[in-house]
């Protein structure tokens, strides 16, 4: 019996050492699902704002204040205005010349919004650097906008 109870006391103190050997790599692979949800949560935040800068751009085409659509809508990942492009293409979505004048009737809008995302883990973050994400809309113009 007393056998029994002593090889339990050896047995406490190997699970011990198993507990701290596998503890930091259980809380780095729980930080690492808490990055890429963030990584997930920036993805959309930015396509979302993408999506909003063309619904205003389709009859409103102030390039102005469709860039000034896209910062609002992804305020929460920190776009600027220099993250957000807006191109004027034809109605087949190629690059043309005549779709920078106004009116834009039949033409069609981009619009791109870049972010650099980071993980906010150290260890992660040397792992996987900067993340490059994107987020484009493309929708076709639907009226003429005049200038108030």
């Amino acid at each position: 019996m007393r056998r029994l109870f002593r090889n339990r006391g050896d047995a406490s103190g190997q699970t011990l050492v198993e507990f701290a050997l596998i503890v930091p790599i259980f809380i780095l692979m729980m930080v690492g699902i808490f990055d890429v949800g963030r990584a997930v949560y920036a993805y959309n935040t930015i396509n979302n704002a993408a999506h909003e800068a063309v619904r205003l751009a389709i009859v409103d085409q102030n390039t102005g204040d469709v860039r000034a659509r896209a910062v609002s809508q992804s305020v929460s990942v920190g776009v600027d205005s220099a993250d957000v492009t807006v191109r004027w293409l034809s109605s087949d979505y190629t690059d043309v010349a005549p779709c920078n004048a106004t009116p834009r009737y039949g033409c069609a809008v981009e619009v791109s919004v870049a972010y650099d995302f980071n993980a906010a883990t150290p260890m992660i973050g040397s792992l996987m650097g900067t993340l490059g994400l994107e987020g484009i809309a493309r929708q076709q113009i639907e009226r003429t906008f005049t200038s108030p």
